[in-house]
């Protein structure tokens, strides 16, 4: 949940994690919430959690981890479930979780919150069976009361006659590029002026590249290349940029840049789930090397991208184009969100021949849709045949398979940042992002 106040009065928004976070609570013994700084993984932990323990506490930091190195089951001692928040660190925390889950046998005992990923090395045991993982993004847009989620993306894939068809956006172009350059930050919300808002992407960047670049894992990274780094990566935004593209980039100031230490600082900022890139879809309609594998660069949250480059709502609205790529980021931070209780994944496809489909969104039942991202216009066309001709391709393949058939795409979605959603007469629908909900 996150806190918001207007007019003076405290209110809650509901996060999609909300419903994840008491469904894994009543199945397994403890849950682990990962997601970058400043999502909201603490605030939504304390609604469900009885008692806390906040290892990042000043005033108790030091007793803490001197416990969890002697007796670290201590730490544990409190009313279910009970919160431990930033785990990470003392990492000690983690097998004394999973060895007082086996002693109680019984679920919903303990929330772990964390903000990099979990260092294997300091831990004896996977948690597989006694704890359950899940992510927590940046604010979508239906978090953020911004969408009006009339559009339910899973009740189009459960039924194939709901009706789009006239639903319509509240928000203007101009308040997209608003949004994305602000980001999903709970934060953000709290402030009055549009202006604070602004910054705290800003400020995000900031603390990421000046001290949480060096303490996720203990190796001093020097802040002005970490700076680079992240530009580059927002330059490259919704792209298929190479690793050599890129160093090529950051090199044009510091010469000096290795490889092996452009891997080490790209590795610490998926640590901290700033760097999420997108995998490629590898369906058997083609040649294995005639589909692309690399990755397409993504941020967690498109406000990164815009702080990094120092960009500005103003800016962006004289330069669609740039937008279109950040576009692109928010809408697959929103699909993420609202996929992620069903266990999806999210891909993309791009093949030699230049067709494409942006996203490809999976679940885990094998049903999936294509998607293209469009802010509009004659560009709506364009996304609707990509995505036909991909169908297309696997029909064509479905006649002489000799062994099992691919699955036809469930949905084909063209996901705009125009005014109205409605179906095409090819069956592609077109979706005002600030339409959609889970």
């Amino acid at each position: 949940m996150v806190t918001v106040i207007t007019d003076g009065i405290m209110m809650y928004l509901s996060r999609m994690a909300d419903k994840q976070l008491i469904q894994n609570l009543e199945t397994f013994g403890a849950v682990l919430i990962e997601g970058p700084k400043w999502c909201g993984k603490t605030t939504t932990a304390m609604k469900q959690a009885k008692s806390v323990i906040e290892l990042q506490d000043p005033d108790t930091r030091e007793g803490f981890l001197a416990t969890a190195k002697i007796r670290p089951s201590l730490l544990l001692i409190g009313d279910t479930p009970r919160l431990v928040d930033e785990w990470q660190v003392a990492p000690a925390i983690w097998d004394a979780v999973r060895v007082m889950v086996d002693k109680r046998g019984e679920p919903g005992q303990f929330i772990l919150t964390g903000s990099n990923s979990i260092d294997k090395t300091q831990i004896m045991h996977s948690g597989t069976g006694r704890i359950a993982r899940m992510q927590m993004y940046p604010m979508s847009l239906f978090e953020s009361q911004e969408s009006t989620g009339e559009i339910s993306l899973m009740d189009m894939f459960d039924n194939p006659d709901f009706d789009i068809d006239g639903v319509k956006s509240k928000m203007t172009i101009e308040d997209l590029i608003f949004v994305a350059c602000r980001g999903g930050w709970p934060a953000s919300l709290k402030l009055k002026t549009l202006k604070s808002q602004l910054l705290i992407a800003r400020d995000y960047i900031k603390s990421i590249c000046e001290i949480d670049i060096s303490s996720v894992d203990g190796i001093n990274r020097d802040k002005t290349l970490a700076s680079l780094i992240l530009r580059t990566y927002s330059r490259n935004l919704s792209t298929l940029a190479t690793k050599t593209t890129m160093i090529k980039d950051v090199r044009s100031n510091i010469e000096t840049l290795a490889e092996n230490t452009f891997n080490s600082y790209v590795n610490a900022f998926e640590k901290l789930f700033v760097i999420q890139d997108v995998e490629a879809w590898n369906p058997s309609i083609r040649s294995s090397t005639s589909i692309r594998s690399s990755s397409k660069r993504n941020l967690i949250d498109p406000s990164i991208a815009v702080a990094a480059l120092g960009l500005t709502p103003e800016k962006l609205k004289m330069d669609l184009k740039t937008f279109g790529f950040i576009f692109e980021c928010m809408c697959i931070r929103d699909l993420k969100a609202y996929s992620q209780a069903q266990g999806s994944s999210l891909s993309y496809y791009h093949d030699r021949y230049d067709l494409e489909a942006d996203a490809v969104l999976l679940l885990p039942d094998g049903r999936y849709a294509l998607i293209e991202f469009k802010l509009g216009g004659s560009e709506v066309e364009e996304g609707a045949r990509h995505l036909l001709e991909i169908r297309n391709l696997v029909r064509e393949f479905n006649k002489t398979a000799t062994n099992a058939q691919l699955r036809e795409p469930d949905l084909m979605m063209v996901i705009t940042g125009g005014p109205i959603a409605y179906t095409r007469t090819d069956g592609v629908k077109v979706l005002p992002l600030a339409c959609l909900k889970n």
